[in-house]
C-alpha cells in the first residue's frame, strides 16, 4: 500500500505544532487557529568545513561600525537606527491600504537615484500595475528593476544572478516553496520562505525588505516566528481615511525601538512630516474647556499632543466612559483618583477623553494632561493655550517625575507655549529657561488650582 502523507496541525496565530487537532492553543491561547497541513521534506544537512564551526573568542571578533544606507527619508532612518544594515532582514506590516508598498516603492525611488540597484519583487501586482503606481510618484532610474514573480526558486535565482544592493519582497504571504504542498500563504509556506530569504540576506550581504500582511488584531499574519527571524520588525499605523500615517518600530537589533516616523499621505506618494507636533496640533480649538497640551517622548523624540475630555451628566442610571487614543481603564483609574483626592463626585457624570490626530498613546506621562482635561471640562473653566502639562499620577494623587523633561520643556518652547505644569521633582531638576514659565506640581490639588 502506498504511504499516506503525513499531516501536522499548525496554530495560525504563533506557529504552535501538534500531531493533532486542538480546540484551544497551548501556545496562545487563541480558540480555533489550527489548521491541517502536509509536512514537507526535511531539509538536507550541510556539511560545513571544521573551519567554519570552530568558536572564536569574543575579543577576536571585529566589531567596526556596518557602513549603513540611507532610505532618502530622514523619518525612515530614525525608526531603523540610522539606515539599512547590509545584510538586515526587515519586515514592514500594517493595515491594507495604509501605504506599505508605496513607501518602500518611493524608498526604492530614492536609493536608486542615489546609485544603488535595486531589485522590486511583487506577487500582488503585474508589472504594468506596479508602474502605473509609479507614475504617480514621479520619474525612477534605470538602477530599479521590476519582477513579478510568486516562486521562490525562481526568485532566488534572480537575486543570485543579478546581485542587487536591495531587494523588496511585496509580499511574504504571496511567496511559496515548490517542495512544500500547502498553499501560499499558511504557517509553512511563510516560516520557511522567510528563512530561505533570510539566508540569502546573511549570506550575500543584501539587505531585504518583506511587507507582511495583519490579522485583525493588528499583528503581522503567519506564525510568531516570523517576527523572530527577521532583524527589524516595522508598524505603520493609521487612520487609512486620514492623512498622516506613523511608522513604529518594535524589534531592531541595530538600533532602539522606540523610535517613530511620521508620514503624511498625499496624492504623489508619502512625505515626511519632520515637526510632528506642529502637525498634531493644526485646527485646535480656542477658547474651549477639556482641551490641554500634553508631551509625550517617542525615544528621543518629545512630540506634543492635544487631549480632550467632556463631561456630561449622564440621564442613565449607569455612566458612560469612552477612551480614544488611551487606555480606557486608565482614565476609569484617573477619574476614581480625582473623587478621592479632589472631592470632585463624577460618578453621576458620562466621560469621553480623545487623543486629538488619533495618535495611541501608553506613556503614563499624559496622566497629569488627561486629569486637567477631566477637571477644565467639568468645571467648564477654559485653560491657557499657551500652557503645556506633563506628569505621572499615583493612586495618593501624587504627581510623580518623568523622563526627560528638560527635552519636553524646550520642545513646548519652540512652539511658542509659555507656562508649562509639571512635576516638582523635575522642575527642581530644570535649569531655568528663558520664555517659559515652570510651575511644579506635588499633586493634583495643586495642579487643579491652576485651572
Amino acid at each position: 500500500m502506498a504511504k499516506t502523507a503525513k499531516t501536522v496541525f499548525f496554530c495560525k496565530e504563533c506557529g504552535y505544532e501538534s500531531s493533532k487537532w486542538l480546540g484551544q492553543c497551548p501556545g496562545c491561547r487563541e480558540v480555533g487557529t489550527f489548521v491541517e497541513e502536509p509536512t514537507g521534506p526535511k531539509n538536507k544537512v550541510l556539511k560545513r568545513s571544521l573551519l567554519n564551526s570552530e568558536p572564536v573568542g569574543i575579543n577576536e571578533v571585529s566589531a567596526k561600525d556596518e557602513e549603513r544606507v540611507t532610505t532618502g527619508f530622514s523619518e525612515l532612518d530614525r525608526v531603523l537606527g540610522g539606515g539599512v544594515v547590509p545584510g538586515g532582514l526587515i519586515l514592514v506590516g500594517g493595515d491594507p491600504g495604509i501605504g506599505k508598498s508605496t513607501l518602500l516603492l518611493q524608498v526604492c525611488r530614492n536609493m536608486s537615484d542615489n546609485g544603488k540597484k535595486i531589485l522590486y519583487i511583487s506577487g500582488e501586482e503585474s508589472l504594468k500595475q506596479i508602474k502605473l503606481r509609479a507614475n504617480r510618484m514621479g520619474k525612477f532610474s534605470d538602477n530599479l528593476s521590476l519582477l513579478s514573480e510568486t516562486s521562490l526558486d525562481a526568485i532566488e535565482a534572480v537575486i543570485l544572478d543579478k546581485k542587487p544592493d536591495i531587494v523588496i519582497i511585496d509580499s511574504i504571504q504571496t511567496i511559496f516553496r515548490e517542495d512544500i504542498s500547502s498553499a501560499p500563504g499558511s504557517v509553512s509556506q511563510v516560516r520557511e520562505s522567510t528563512n530561505a530569504l533570510m539566508q540569502i540576506a546573511k549570506g550575500n550581504t543584501i539587505p531585504i525588505f518583506i511587507v507582511g500582511h495583519v490579522t485583525k488584531e493588528g499583528v503581522v499574519a503567519g506564525p510568531r516566528v516570523l517576527e523572530h527571524m527577521v532583524d527589524t520588525v516595522l508598524y505603520f499605523e493609521g487612520d487609512r481615511h486620514a492623512s498622516y500615517r506613523i511608522l513604529r518600530g518594535v524589534k531592531n537589533r541595530f538600533g532602539s525601538t522606540n523610535e517613530i516616523g511620521v508620514f503624511e499621505m498625499r496624492e504623489d506618494g508619502l512625505h515626511q512630516v519632520l515637526n510632528p507636533s506642529e502637525f498634531m496640533l493644526e485646527g485646535r480649538p480656542k477658547d474651549a474647556s477639556g482641551s490641554v497640551v500634553a508631551c509625550l517622548m517617542e525615544g528621543t523624540r518629545p512630540i506634543l499632543v492635544e487631549i480632550q475630555a467632556l463631561i456630561n451628566h449622564t440621564a442613565f442610571g449607569m455612566p458612560r466612559r469612552t477612551s480614544v487614543g488611551t487606555d480606557y481603564n486608565r482614565v476609569n483609574l484617573l477619574m476614581a483618583v480625582i473623587e478621592k483626592r479632589v472631592g470632585i463626585q463624577m460618578g453621576d457624570y458620562d466621560a469621553y477623553v480623545n487623543v486629538a490626530g488619533g495618535m495611541k498613546i501608553n506613556e503614563p506621562a499624559i496622566d497629569l494632561a488627561l486629569i486637567m482635561a477631566l477637571i477644565s471640562s467639568y468645571k467648564n473653566r477654559v485653560i491657557s493655550p499657551d500652557t503645556i502639562v506633563f506628569g505621572e499620577v499615583g493612586l495618593a494623587g501624587e504627581v510623580r517625575a518623568v523622563s526627560q523633561a528638560e527635552q519636553r520643556v524646550l520642545e513646548a518652547k519652540k512652539l511658542g507655549f509659555r507656562k508649562c505644569i509639571l512635576p516638582a521633582v523635575s522642575a527642581k531638576s530644570i535649569k531655568k529657561i528663558d520664555g517659559i514659565e515652570l510651575i511644579g506640581v506635588n499633586n493634583i490639588r495643586e495642579a487643579g488650582e491652576q485651572i
